[in-house]
């Protein structure tokens, strides 16, 4: 029989007078990693709609959380642009740079405001939005197109392995791990995981907030999945999934 023990390795606090003693990267002053992926100079940004505008998202949250389920089933119904900027904000925006420019406070707690997920969108049924790959600028609060191949859409359900649900949009989140490792090192993983749930739980709230619906993917095909998205698996890969559509 398989050792369980040793994935439960990662769930466990008993490192941390250990992590204390230790010379990590930002004790011994390195660099702190960029708060966010680069992107071509020369890049065409796609303007979402400011928190300050929205009009959307205005229900009490007590109704919020009790209409909270997964959803596996959408209409054909289209998201518009301020929805999906709404959902956005809710899960990654930013409400300021802090600690000299080393760390964010975010609509999300993270531990030590390291922030280490960046969100990628599968485009199906967005108003004014190609179909295809996009990356949230969480910092200016824009998208950038990175791929619109048609077939997209069907890759990333291959790499859900049929889970897409006919979604609008597919929520991807991925963690560059030294972000968070540049301040707890060995003890950053159990962190990471933390941090992705509170950041689909916001996905969840928001999307009722809207008359949309998500179901949270943790089954997909590492792989095939890293490679929709082009990253290498390794210094940044994904962790996180969830369908986004309207429902009835």
């Amino acid at each position: 029989m398989e050792d369980l023990t040793i994935g439960r390795k990662s769930l466990k606090s008993d490192r941390w007078t250990e992590w204390r003693k230790t010379p990590t990267d930002q004790k011994k002053k390195v660099a702190f990693p960029p708060l966010q992926k680069a992107y071509p100079a020369d890049a065409k940004l796609i303007d979402l709609v400011a928190p300050k505008d929205f009009t959307v998202g205005k229900i009490p949250l007590s109704d919020a959380i009790s209409r909270r389920v997964s959803h596996r089933k959408f209409t054909e119904e289209f998201l518009t642009l301020e929805e999906l900027s709404f959902l956005l904000w809710a899960t990654q925006g930013v409400k300021e740079v802090v600690r000299d420019g080393y760390a964010t406070r975010r609509n999300v707690p993270s531990g030590g405001s390291r922030h280490s997920f960046e969100t990628y969108l599968c485009v199906q049924r967005v108003k004014g939005l190609t179909p295809g790959l996009y990356r949230y600028l969480a910092l200016e609060h824009k998208l950038i197109l990175l791929n619109d191949d048609p077939n997209l859409y069907r890759q990333v359900n291959e790499a859900t392995e049929d889970q897409n649900y006919g979604g609008a949009v597919i929520f991807i989140w991925t963690t560059i791990p030294y972000r968070c490792e540049w301040r707890y090192s060995f003890v950053a993983h159990k962190i990471i995981l933390l941090d992705a749930g509170h950041v689909c739980q916001n996905l969840y709230l928001a999307c009722e907030a809207i008359g949309c619906g998500t179901c949270a993917i943790g089954a997909y095909n590492q792989e095939k999945m890293d490679a929709v998205l082009g990253v290498d698996g390794k210094d940044e890969l994904t962790v996180y999934c969830a369908p986004v559509g309207k429902v009835q």
